[in-house]
């Protein structure tokens, strides 16, 4: 039931779109998405004439994915359950993105371990670019927040609304957002799902020397879609690199 709503709720965002879109048409395809979940990033570049490639280790999410492009009779783009800590494909790319906030979900480790599988695929000279929350903004939230409503949609299968509220917690170095899907139901009831994520908070200077470290060089750090310029109060940290012709030695 949750990717349903999952993508209900999220399927409406689209100020990301035309960055991501515009930066495939200076990179060319063909394009790898990381954790490309119901596909909202990745089907618009589809649309677009893209070749582009899909990968997600929650296989609900891309059998919704599946099923509905397939009813709306798109071309489904090839999709691949894998983790995206650990994962090696024999295609190579010459674009790689990372967005939905999904970057700063990973620990130190787990980061390391996703930046030598993208710098194994990415094509010397081409590009990765990851987005997520601004570690410095979210440092400077209250520990903790009252749940909040966002938004209202109707329910994919019953038509009834769902109401979506969320809520944060900050302890040390993670920030975890939690999510509140309550199911409005015409008896009268309510059913709730709720979702977390849980962002590990490091410095700008520390996600930066981590991609260098992995054979990137840093091009841009933006604050925002619009590529403005990065500040401590930007919503978001947008980050593109290119891949060197030098390969890290890594130890196995």
């Amino acid at each position: 039931m949750f990717p349903q709503l999952y993508h209900a709720y999220h399927s409406h965002y689209q100020e990301d779109i035309p960055f991501w879109l515009a930066l495939a048409a200076q990179a060319g395809g063909p394009l790898l998405e990381l954790g490309c979940g119901t596909g909202r990033v990745l089907m618009p570049l589809a649309q677009a004439g893209y070749h582009v490639m899909g990968l997600d280790h929650d296989l609900a999410m891309l059998k919704l994915l599946r099923s509905n492009s397939s009813v709306n009779g798109e071309v489904i783009p090839p999709l691949i359950a894998s983790d995206m800590r650990r994962f090696g494909l024999a295609a190579k790319f010459h674009l790689v993105i990372l967005p939905c906030n999904t970057f700063s979900t990973l620990n130190e480790n787990e980061r390391k371990g996703c930046l030598k599988c993208i710098q194994m695929c990415l094509l010397p000279g081409g590009v990765f670019a990851l987005s997520m929350p601004n570690p410095r903004a979210l440092s400077g939230l209250p520990a903790l927040s009252e749940a909040e409503l966002e938004d209202e949609f109707l329910h994919p299968q019953t038509g009834n609304p769902v109401q979506v509220s969320s809520s944060w917690k900050r302890v040390k170095d993670t920030f975890t957002v939690t999510w509140y899907y309550d199911h409005l139901l015409s008896d009268g009831q309510v059913t709730r799902l709720v979702s977390t994520a849980v962002h590990h908070i490091a410095s700008l200077d520390t996600y930066l020397s981590e991609i260098h470290d992995a054979g990137f060089s840093v091009a841009e750090v933006y604050g925002d879609f619009d590529r403005s310029r990065y500040a401590d109060d930007s919503p978001h940290c947008i980050i593109t690199s290119v891949r060197s012709s030098y390969a890290p030695r890594y130890e196995y």
